[in-house]
């Protein structure tokens, strides 16, 4: 299995938990949304444990990247949020399970083998009231705008909600500033959002970057 969190205490304390059971191999550790696609596409793990809130592309986008070319990968998210809508975004991009942070301690190996073994899981805490929101009808009455967004637009996204200039955007995706400026126009227009802020909000929102 995959281990994916931008903090590297975490990764060790999930793979310290993981690795008590003889049952669970942990193949390797990405840092990035980014870094975690390139992992999944080169060792091809079962299983890929992926926090929802990650640097450079978000945990549910790499999700779907990385499900585009192994189909077969059983992804568990972590999140902080019990937001019924979290959960849904994870499912609809291709998650097997969703876990809250507060119960990985004691749930997070038999979340893994469950996925493992070709079942879902999902938190106690949020299961009951993802189910309640099912049974009302609870739907997005419009389709999403985001999902108009291009990978690279999404990345672009994140990167400008965790405050970088165009110019330290374009550093880092290889790309001229002249292309992250016609990228944030087309982000700005697809979401109709007219200001920066309003792009960090937005992500923030969406679970992309977390609030300070």
């Amino acid at each position: 299995m995959l281990l994916a969190d931008d903090h590297t205490l975490v990764r060790q304390g999930f793979r310290r938990i993981l690795e008590d059971d003889p049952r669970i191999e942990v193949v390797g550790e990405a840092k990035t949304g980014l870094e975690a696609t390139e992992l999944a596409r080169k060792l091809h793990p079962e299983v890929i444990v992926m926090d929802l809130s990650m640097p450079e592309l978000g945990g549910l986008e790499a999700t779907a990247e990385i499900l585009k070319t192994n189909p077969g990968a059983k992804v568990l998210i972590l999140s902080m949020y019990s937001n019924d809508a979290y959960v849904r975004k994870a499912f609809e991009a291709g998650a097997r399970g969703y876990m809250l942070k507060d119960a990985i301690e004691v749930d997070l190996s038999r979340a893994v083998l469950s996925l493992a073994e070709g079942g879902a899981y999902m938190s106690p805490a949020i299961s009951g009231m993802v189910i309640d929101s099912m049974k009302k009808g609870i739907r997005e009455a419009t389709p999403d705008p985001y999902d108009r967004l291009t990978l690279r637009e999404k990345e672009v996204l994140q990167l400008i909600a965790q405050g970088k200039s165009n110019k330290e955007i374009g550093a880092l995706l290889g790309i001229s500033m002249n292309t992250v400026a016609v990228h944030r126009a087309h982000i700005m227009e697809t979401l109709e959002l007219h200001r920066t802020a309003e792009l960090v909000l937005f992500a923030v929102k969406r679970g992309l970057v977390q609030a300070e």
